[in-house]
């Protein structure tokens, strides 16, 4: 029997997985898997660049629309894309395997880089290293949010708007998700009134032709929306997420890191709108005041960890977890502890994704042309730059500062450095990075990699350490 897409002839409402033969397409998901470094948009680019130019399985229109609808979605945009077109090209199973596949190099690698963490990380070797990756990772959270507001802020409201949302984080100290929901409402509110005022470019700067795909646009996957499917795919979706955390309160109590990182992080895969730079200011400031997991600088660590690892960027909660286990272990081995931590917050941070998709999917052509809806996204959008000003901001104080203190008036609160703590080999290899990733538009694993080698060469020379 052929295997040319070419010919597959599957009708809309079928569940058959046909148009790409599934070995074939397991293949190239595992290769897309391989290749995602850089974040969300170099996430993108790679399944853009395989699927739609170079194998052609999916047209750019649709590529787009289905970008866009997970643009709508909490969690890891990237993620959902890969599970949506999964899904449209080898239906159910297509978007478990895709979806699986997209972080499973990310999971193996970081669990491994943060088991040497805890195992080394008071080194002089890996202080140095990570002397150099912080700095970098700092120049990188500025560059997304120069990307994003060059995109995202079309007119003086949308900058105001994103303005407010890192006053509001910074100083006022308003919890993240207040921020998102209020961002959201006043983009809605502003097209009732102001339409004008969100016309925005296009949200991933991709044109909206591109080469002519194998598969017709009808012929994909598709599934007949019901209430009893939506009910069923609600139910098997929430208890498949959930039953691990029950399971792990029943057998090491409320009050065990485990618990608390399981429910914490549960909720936390429900509000992380924007992509995980704009979530991490959240994470850090929950994971380090809140609950102790981690010490103020340890995030930026966690972090370049994560940037250096295929997969999605918010993988960084795994490093988070397993951090925080190791060093309050209860009765647990904290290996095991911070392994089984480590896995489950992975589990209840991805597994949301899929059930979004899966949900969601048969109702995602009503949603085209929907002004209100893109109406808040674009509110969101907006917000989400201020959101991540925010995050490079906390990581500047604890990257480029030894110490710094709170000043509070009246209502307000501001983190302030020490100047006199600051560290001046930080500064510079910041400074080294900003040139790369701005001046000569480096990659992030390229950056990484030069900022890693001047930290360890200034740890040979006793500069760090």
């Amino acid at each position: 029997m052929s295997t040319d897409p070419t010919q597959a002839t599957s009708p809309p409402g079928t569940t058959s997985g046909d148009l790409v033969p599934f070995r074939t397409a397991v293949r190239a998901w595992f290769t897309i898997s391989l290749q995602t470094f850089g974040g969300p948009a170099g996430q993108i680019a790679v399944m853009q660049r395989t699927l739609v130019d170079e194998k052609r399985w999916i047209g750019q229109r649709r590529f787009l629309h289905a970008l866009n609808y997970c643009m709508l979605l909490p969690g890891p945009e990237a993620h959902q894309l890969a599970v949506y077109t999964g899904w449209l090209l080898n239906g159910f199973r297509g978007g478990l395997v895709a979806g699986t596949l997209f972080v499973l190099p990310g999971v193996v690698a970081l669990l491994v880089l943060s088991a040497v963490y805890v195992a080394f990380g008071e080194t002089r070797a890996v202080t140095a290293l990570f002397a150099g990756l912080a700095p970098a990772v700092l120049a990188i959270v500025v560059q997304a949010v120069v990307r994003l507001g060059r995109r995202a802020l079309a007119g003086p409201a949308l900058v105001a708007l994103a303005v407010a949302s890192f006053v509001a984080l910074t100083v006022l100290g308003v919890p993240f998700p207040l921020v998102i929901v209020a961002a959201g409402l006043v983009g809605w509110a502003l097209h009732r009134v102001a339409a004008h005022l969100l016309t925005a470019r296009a949200g991933h700067g991709t044109q909206d032709d591109g080469p002519p795909p194998l598969i017709a646009d009808d012929a994909l996957h598709a599934a007949v929306p019901s209430g009893r499917r939506t009910a069923l795919t609600l139910v098997v979706g929430i208890t498949v997420w959930l039953l691990p955390v029950l399971a792990v309160v029943l057998l090491t109590g409320s009050d065990s890191v485990l618990s608390q990182q399981g429910v914490f992080f549960s909720g936390t895969a429900l509000v992380t709108f924007g992509g995980a730079y704009a979530v991490l200011a959240y994470v850090a400031q929950r994971a380090v005041e809140t609950y102790g997991w981690l010490a103020p600088g340890e995030m930026v660590r966690g972090l370049a960890l994560a940037e250096t690892t295929p997969g999605p960027l918010i993988m960084v909660v795994q490093f988070v977890a397993f951090v925080g286990a190791f060093r309050d272990p209860g009765a647990l081995d904290p290996w095991l502890a911070a392994t089984v931590a480590a896995l489950l917050t992975t589990w209840v941070t991805f597994v949301p994704s899929f059930l979004f998709i899966f949900l969601g999917a048969p109702y995602v052509e009503r949603l085209r042309g929907n002004a209100p809806l893109g109406a808040a996204l674009t509110g969101i959008t907006a917000a989400v730059v201020g959101v991540i000003a925010n995050l490079a901001v906390y990581f500047a104080l604890h990257t480029l500062f030894a110490s710094s203190s709170q000043v509070s008036l009246g209502g307000l609160r501001l983190e302030v450095p020490d100047l006199a703590s600051v560290q001046p080999v930080a500064v510079v290899i910041a400074l080294v990075a900003a040139v790369l990733v701005f001046r000569l538009r480096w990659s992030v694993l390229r950056t990484l990699g030069v900022c890693a080698a001047l930290g360890a060469s200034a740890g040979v020379l006793g500069l760090v350490g």
